[in-house]
This record gives structure tokens, C-alpha cells and sequence, in this order.
């Protein structure tokens, strides 16, 4: 495992884990209400999705670099990668907002929201955990980013259900289906960036 908290990887990847984490922070925390709401939303979204591509890129440099990295050099690629994938599934659902003109949240986009911020803050923890041994602390945080996404699979379900039995409107119903499958898209990353801690986990302990 990384053998202190100053190894560059270790400061590259909490890097991107918690710009995540801010950027699920002001997802959640935004507050919609008009169509100029929508561009500035979906601006800012863009801004943490290019900052966390910049990471990535600083991470990539690093490792064609560095000859002996503190866990296997594709361990510490994918770890960055699934990250950025969250990340990329953030600015793309804000995007659908504003190209739909969305401009609230509804009961199920709500459930989505807080579970992702929730898997957001697991992995920002796990990730600053990396430069220590606590392998069962960082398994922990692991296992309950699974259990947000399963619950995120519920709520795709129920919403999607619930979409063709109420709505009546065929074009709100695609716009709807749509954002509620990039939520669904999000916690399945999550549950790659989980996947990914586990792989590491297996590899060190």
C-alpha cells in the first residue's frame, strides 16, 4: 500500500475523490428553479469534470514516470479512471437537465441524489485511507458504496415504473427516463470505484 500520506499517487487520487465529493456536494445542495438556473448548473458541473480530467492527466504523466509505484501502476489507472467515470456521469445527468429544461428535482431524483452524495463521501473516505494498512476500514466503505447502488437499482426500478404508469405525456416520459437513467449510470460507476478498492484490497492485504 502507499507508504505515507505525502506519495504523489496518494495526493493525486484524493485529489480527484474529493473534487467528486464536492462536486456531488453542489449537485445535491443546487437549487433549481428557472432555465438560467439550468446554465449555470450545468456550467459548473462541466468546470469539476474538466478539473477532475486534469487529475486524471497529472496522474497518467506520474505513472509514465515513475518506475516503482506503491500498488500495481494499473490498480492506481483504475481507481482514477472509475472516479472520473462518476464524475462524467454528474456533468452528463446536469447536461440532461438543462437540455431537457428540467427545472426540478422530483421525489425520486431526490433518493438518487442523497444516496450518490452518500456513495461520494465513502469513497473520499476510502481513497484517504489508501495511504494507511486499515484494509477492513477502506472494505467497510467498499461494501457500503455497493449498498447505496443497490438501493439506487430500487429506485430506478419503482421510478421507471411509476413513470409509464402515470405519465401521460410521451415526451415527458422520455425526458424523465433519460435523467433517471443517468442516475442509474452514476451508482453503477460508484459501484466500479468499489470494485476497483476491493481489487486493491485483495492485492495487499
Amino acid at each position: 500500500m502507499f507508504k505515507g500520506k505525502k506519495d504523489k499517487f496518494n495526493v493525486l487520487l484524493a485529489n480527484i475523490s474529493s473534487n467528486l465529493l464536492e462536486s456531488a456536494n453542489y449537485f445535491a445542495d443546487y437549487k433549481l428553479n428557472n432555465e438560467q438556473d439550468l446554465k449555470a448548473f450545468s456550467e459548473e458541473m462541466k468546470r469539476f469534470e474538466t478539473k477532475g480530467d486534469t487529475f486524471v492527466h497529472q496522474v497518467i504523466t506520474e505513472l509514465n514516470h515513475v518506475f516503482i509505484t506503491p500498488i500495481e501502476r494499473e490498480d492506481i489507472l483504475a481507481l482514477a479512471m472509475t472516479m472520473d467515470d462518476v464524475l462524467d456521469g454528474y456533468e452528463e445527468t446536469a447536461g440532461l437537465f438543462e437540455m431537457y429544461s428540467i427545472t426540478h428535482f422530483d421525489e425520486y431524483m431526490m433518493k438518487f441524489i442523497d444516496a450518490l452524495r452518500n456513495c461520494a463521501v465513502e469513497i473520499d473516505k476510502a481513497v484517504g485511507l489508501l495511504s494507511t494498512k486499515t484494509l477492513p476500514e477502506i472494505r467497510q466503505h467498499a461494501i457500503k458504496i455497493k449498498e447505496y447502488e443497490t438501493f439506487c437499482d430500487g429506485i430506478w426500478r419503482k421510478s421507471t415504473k411509476n413513470l409509464f404508469d402515470v405519465e401521460k405525456d410521451p415526451i415527458k416520459l422520455i425526458k424523465l427516463k433519460d435523467i433517471y437513467q443517468g442516475f442509474e449510470n452514476i451508482a453503477d460507476h460508484c459501484q466500479n470505484v468499489a470494485n476497483t478498492l476491493e481489487q486493491i484490497i485483495m492485492k495487499n492485504a
